[in-house]
């Protein structure tokens, strides 16, 4: 059987680093392509630097896309290159529209012009749905993004439906909902409540890593956060970008909501963090009204009953498990960085 090829288009991030380790494990030839400001080596796929081929790319050139695509042949195209701060979208909202929006519209009509039986993975996002007046979310519930980020997403999403249906390009849609782990960038709120449990834990009252104030994210033995009763559905990425790889298995084309069905708190998070490494939670977390969104998203929570009986896919790593695996991952990491 021939062996298949992969291009991961955002493979330096958190979902692209975990997809090219799940596709290797499945025999594929991974490719990645990457902007080129990204320094390999240092990046969070510098372990697979001689498994993988990268290429340097970029969504607003259209032109190094359908190179790639030539160049490569790939049968699956996952599409996971975003600006992917749904808070920084506000401050790059321009930016965001072009790359995480338009620049998804260039994977999908580079594909029709170069290679049109290659079945893309398009990366949308439980940020659509904005403030629903559904819980739990599913495939069907109204879009209503509240901020640039989640509009963006949605003519993403818009755009992969429309060249799927009239250009009959096999386009799959994963809504993921938030999926964290250790290799989260410091600037989400996960990573953060992380980091601050490690670096208190460890004596640490003012942290070297700052936050997007400028400040130590930890500061006089404190963490600032936004909203605290904020809730979400947070999952491990380990287990999503499974279903990314499923969706482009089945026979036709699909929107699929992913995520684990349980709804938790700021609160919630911080205190399993804390709990974890013995300390109370509410010691150590303030309140800052600097950290609100604009626009706070409503309750996420998915429904991913679709996946589960089309796809087979559940999430597997647990709530507890996923956070003590960032805060000890963050431990680790400070200790190195102590020797």
């Amino acid at each position: 059987m021939k062996q298949k090829t992969a291009l991961i288009i955002g493979i330096a991030g958190q979902d692209g680093s975990y997809l090219a380790e799940f596709l290797l494990s499945k025999n594929y030839r991974v490719v990645g392509l990457m902007l080129n400001s990204i320094v390999l080596s240092s990046s969070l796929i510098a372990h697979l630097a001689n498994k993988i081929a990268i290429t340097y790319g970029d969504l607003l050139d259209m032109g190094s896309i359908m190179e790639t695509i030539r160049s490569y042949q790939p049968d699956e195209i996952y599409n996971l290159a975003a600006q992917s701060s749904p808070g920084d979208s506000w401050r790059l909202a321009i930016e965001t529209a072009e790359i995480t929006g338009v620049g998804a519209q260039r994977v999908y009509e580079a594909v029709r012009c170069v290679k049109p039986d290659c079945r893309i993975y398009q990366a949308s996002s439980s940020e659509m749905f904005g403030t629903p007046t559904m819980v739990p979310q599913n495939e069907h519930t109204p879009f209503e993004p509240v901020n640039p980020y989640g509009a963006a997403k949605l003519y993403a999403h818009s755009m992969a439906q429309i060249y799927s249906k009239s250009y009959n390009l096999f386009i799959a849609c994963g809504i993921l909902f938030n999926h964290e782990s250790p290799r989260r960038g410091i600037n989400f709120l996960t990573q953060k409540v992380a980091y601050g449990a490690a670096c208190i834990k460890l004596g640490i009252l003012n942290s070297p890593d700052l936050n997007e104030q400028g400040e130590p994210i930890v500061k006089n033995g404190t963490i600032a956060l936004g909203n605290l009763d904020a809730k979400r559905d947070w999952g491990f990425a380990g287990d999503y970008v499974e279903a990314m790889w499923m969706m482009l298995q089945h026979k036709t084309p699909g929107t699929y909501v992913i995520g684990t069905g349980e709804i938790r708190t700021v609160r919630q998070l911080c205190e399993e963090a804390f709990h974890g490494v013995g300390l109370d939670w509410k010691k150590h977390v303030v309140a800052d009204q600097r950290f609100i969104r604009l626009t706070e998203t409503g309750t996420t929570v998915a429904d991913a009953t679709k996946a589960k009986s089309e796809l087979g896919w559940s999430p597997r790593t647990s709530f507890a498990d996923l956070v003590k695996m960032m805060v000890e991952h963050q431990i680790n990491r400070i200790k190195k960085q102590q020797n």
